[in-house]
């Protein structure tokens, strides 16, 4: 009974119209709902309220979702939309240091003939050569197999003013169409 009484949840009649609303509808996430069901379970406006056990065992989550959700309701000022809404993100997500450009210069270089000394492209090697040039960020293996196994510039030539050799991405040894852009990968 800890949490009730460092941080009270006192909601209003609308307050409480509206997380019924909530919970009885089905429309909104399941998330969204739980807590919905806790700030009405912790409620003291209604009434006297059970211990925190009684109610985390009647809605079947944990001593610490209790605790939380009413935590969350006093940090928010008594926000109840707020409160059982997710939480926006503090920082933006990290842009992809994959560009149209950086893909069409992978494929480019993928597309290309091999180094001296080495019959074909491999991801590693792709790394390598990728750290050595400037005008791409260095990227690790497995992001250069998903740029290249992704595909979704439709060719280099696209992006980059000069060509690579021939239609390598379009027909395979055997006179087929290939999935990927290099059938020498």
């Amino acid at each position: 009974m800890g949490s009730q009484k460092k941080r009270p949840v006192v909601l209003t009649a609308q307050d409480r119209e509206e997380l019924v609303r909530v919970t009885t509808t089905g429309v909104h996430p399941a998330s969204v709902i739980r807590r919905a069901r806790v700030l009405l379970a912790l409620d003291t406006s209604a009434g006297g309220i059970g211990s925190q056990e009684v109610i985390a065992a009647r809605l079947g989550v944990s001593g610490e979702t209790l605790r939380l959700v009413a935590k969350r309701f006093t940090e928010t000022g008594g926000d109840v939309h707020a409160t059982i809404a997710r939480k926006k993100r503090d920082l933006p997500p990290v842009p992809s240091p994959v560009t149209g450009e950086v893909e069409a210069r992978l494929i480019a270089m993928a597309c290309s003939q091999p180094p001296q000394g080495y019959t074909r492209w491999s991801l590693r090697l792709l790394e390598k050569h990728v750290a050595l040039a400037e005008d791409i960020p260095d990227l690790d293996h497995s992001t250069i197999g998903r740029v290249l196994k992704n595909g979704t510039a439709s060719s280099p030539e696209e992006v980059l003013d000069h060509p690579t050799t021939g239609e390598r991405g379009v027909r395979g040894p055997d006179g087929r169409r290939t999935g990927r852009l290099c059938p020498a990968l």
